[in-house]
């Protein structure tokens, strides 16, 4: 079993798979740059300093040669951040998620959790201030302590959902620019870079437990589709659940962990108090069960590749 996952990944974590996917994450940088100002880049150089030292010194330490990942987690990590983050944060949790989650583990397609994700949960717990209270407002240049995600909580959306879709909205550098992140997600699952069924059965448990629920407990849930487009559900959808290293290897194991990822999200959503985005969250918890539900993988022809 273990030979067969680690092929699959390898054969998905080729050199033209992971070029595409790093051009995309920089499509994504500058679409952010255009929406909250050059800062964006900063955030950026910031994170990648951090995380390509860390390659580095475990690369010379294992002499091996650096790797076309090299700048996929920075990137990730990077486009998480809010537009106001102060730079030191930035590097801290580079180094901390490249460090613990990624280079201790023994590199590419060893990790077991999303290295920029545990980036991003180190800092969100440590620095609370700066990661869940201090959003730009990119069209009055306003930093408040709401977000469409926030309000729509609170029943209080100010925004229609043409507003959510182009990104002119507080948010984290990479989730706004949503019709952008449908559009190039889509391009990855149609060059098969990453697997559809994760995707798709996230947004699928979203969309459908807030429209069930919406008849059953109105003041819990709320619009379906405005569910959708608000945090970072559609990045977290096409550009980080699907990471193949910390997924599921086979095709229905694959929607059950899309499944689980969007049904922790509810919950944390449900009543998160201080932290009211649940997706990183409900990555890394779905991460620590791929192993778990890869252990009832039977048949060796359910295995697919993104």
């Amino acid at each position: 079993m273990e030979t067969a996952k680690t092929s699959s990944h390898l054969d998905v974590l080729s050199k033209r798979n992971l070029l595409i996917y790093t051009g995309f994450l920089f499509i994504l940088l500058v679409s952010s740059s255009i929406i909250f100002g050059l800062y964006a880049f900063l955030i950026a150089l910031t994170a990648i300093i951090g995380s390509v030292s860390v390659e580095f010194v475990f690369a010379k330490l294992r002499k091996r040669s650096l790797d076309y990942s090299l700048l996929i987690t920075p990137l990730i990590f990077a486009l998480i951040m809010p537009p106001t983050i102060p730079l030191w944060v930035v590097l801290i949790g580079s180094v901390f998620g490249t460090f613990f989650a990624k280079s201790l583990f023994g590199g590419l397609g060893k990790n077991v959790f999303n290295p920029a994700l545990v980036g991003y949960i180190f800092v969100s717990i440590s620095f609370p201030r700066y990661l869940n209270t201090q959003w730009l407002n990119p069209t009055t240049d306003v930093v408040a302590s709401t977000t469409p995600l926030i309000q729509l909580n609170n029943n209080t959306l100010g925004y229609n959902l043409w507003e959510l879709l182009v990104g002119n909205v507080p948010g984290t550098l990479g989730e706004t620019f949503r019709i952008g992140i449908i559009i190039l997600g889509l391009a990855l699952i149609v060059l098969k870079i990453i697997d559809w069924r994760i995707t798709v059965s996230f947004l699928a448990t979203v969309f459908i437990i807030n429209w069930i629920g919406g008849f059953i407990w109105p003041d819990l849930f709320r619009d379906p589709v405005a569910s959708l487009l608000v945090g970072s559900v559609l990045f977290g959808a096409f550009f980080v659940a699907t990471d193949p290293v910390t997924a599921p290897t086979f095709a229905w194991g694959r929607v059950i962990y899309g499944i689980g990822i969007g049904a922790i999200v509810m919950v944390i959503r449900a009543d998160a108090g201080a932290y009211p985005e649940g997706t990183a969250f409900a990555i890394v918890i779905m991460n620590a069960v791929a192993p778990l539900i890869d252990s009832y993988k039977k048949e060796p022809s359910m295995e697919v590749s993104a």
